[in-house]
């Protein structure tokens, strides 16, 4: 065992242990809960080791980083996960999972992601990212649509062909009447959830927590937590 995968053990083995605990506390099966391990700046052979570890979903922001990592990686059985201003390629990672940032980021990329799924000829699954920091109308500074964007994105989706929405998506805002509460956010966010589901049954995916309030965001009913630095280590300063 080299001293990377050691270290990556390690470090996964006690994120695994928070969120089994978190679990256990909130009356959940480890099993409602998926852990995305959030691999940008890190190389292709994080992920392989991580893959050895047992993680199978992975997240990047832009396509220049997630498309070679993927080529990089084509014999591993991954899901990744992206934001939806990394537009797939050809050649980009499949399956995965678009964060939308705002109502324009989300049109100007639709027609992109919907020809690449339809190229691929299999749904593309996205996620709605909420700004709890947000007015209404306005964009988070974290990313994201203030609540009163979601139902003007969900019919954008339901309308794009080759795209399904799967549910929702937040980060725990460090401004407005949440800064400070993710507890409390996140449990907006799944009243938000059982609102679109009301509408969009399927919808039921809720991604929130990393690695400083993944126990919150599992005590508030979250079904995906997106762990970075947890696992990886402190990124190293871009630039």
């Amino acid at each position: 065992m080299t001293d990377r995968t050691a270290e990556l053990a390690e470090n996964l083995a006690r994120v695994e242990a928070r969120i089994a605990a978190a679990c256990a506390a909130a009356g959940r099966a480890r099993e409602e809960v998926t852990l995305i391990v959030v691999t940008k700046t890190y190389p292709a052979s994080d992920v392989r080791i991580l893959h050895g570890l047992g993680v199978r979903h992975v997240a990047e922001n832009r396509d220049q980083d997630a498309a070679p990592k993927a080529a990089a990686c084509a014999d591993l059985d991954l899901t990744w996960h992206f934001r939806a201003s990394c537009r797939p390629t050809r050649s980009g990672p499949w399956p995965v999972m678009p964060m939308w940032c705002s109502p324009s980021t989300a049109r100007s990329s639709f027609s992109a992601l919907s020809a690449a799924a339809e190229r691929k000829g299999a749904a593309l699954g996205c996620l709605i990212q909420v700004a709890l920091d947000a007015e209404a109308g306005e964009r988070g500074d974290r990313g994201g649509v203030a609540p009163d964007g979601i139902e003007e994105l969900a019919a954008a989706v339901d309308a794009a062909p080759g795209l399904r929405l799967d549910g929702l998506m937040t980060v725990a805002p460090l401004a407005g009447p949440y800064a400070g509460e993710p507890r409390a956010a996140f449990d907006r966010l799944m009243d938000l959830s059982t609102a679109l589901r009301a509408t969009r049954p399927a919808a039921n995916m809720v991604s929130a927590g990393m690695s400083g309030d993944l126990e919150e965001a599992v005590a508030a009913g979250a079904t995906h937590v997106r762990v970075g630095t947890a696992v990886l280590g402190v990124r190293p300063k871009l630039g």
